[in-house]
């Protein structure tokens, strides 16, 4: 397995919307696999398809990952069905944005439609930290950071110090 690079803001491509994936193969699988171990490596919980590079509609998670006892689940083609209720996603982070924390409004539970890896039809309710990190991975399929969900001060305090860092290298 590979470990990727996972792309940082302000990398523009983390701003395109993914197209739906039609095919299956042994090269994607692989995509999957070096997807799970650069997530793991970060570590993180989960990954899309754009945080890679890849402008496909598909996520990995494991919102439990600890030590060799992996639950790793690919998700293909998601979408929420509907979504109800809110919670707040305190101190949410993100691969692609790095060294920056802040509360995110969540919707507390998600009835969520999909692939699995083996192109089987996934249905399920999810709630909690589940919820919140499917919700996560979707937004990264639609063009979406999750600091595009805070408020314009923070969101902007984070833009400037990205951009001085960048001047400083």
């Amino acid at each position: 397995m590979t470990v990727l690079d996972i792309l940082t803001y302000p990398d523009k491509f983390l701003k395109k919307q993914t197209t739906p994936v039609e095919n299956i193969d042994g090269a994607l699988q692989t995509v999957f696999d070096d997807m799970a171990a650069t997530m793991y490596v970060a570590p993180g919980v989960g990954l899309a398809a754009p945080q890679v590079g890849i402008g496909r509609s598909f996520i990995i998670y494991d919102i439990a990952p600890q030590d060799d006892r992996h639950n790793l689940h690919v998700l293909i083609n998601p979408r929420i069905v509907t979504s109800e209720g809110e919670i707040i996603s305190e101190n949410e982070g993100c691969l692609s944005v790095p060294d920056f924390r802040a509360d995110v409004k969540r919707a507390e539970r998600v009835l969520v439609e999909g692939v699995d890896r083996e192109g089987n039809p996934l249905r399920f309710e999810a709630e909690g930290m589940l919820a919140i990190v499917i919700q996560h991975e979707l937004d990264h399929l639609d063009g979406t950071l999750f600091i595009d969900q805070i408020s314009a001060l923070k969101r902007q305090i984070y833009k400037r110090r990205v951009k001085k860092e960048m001047r400083e290298t």
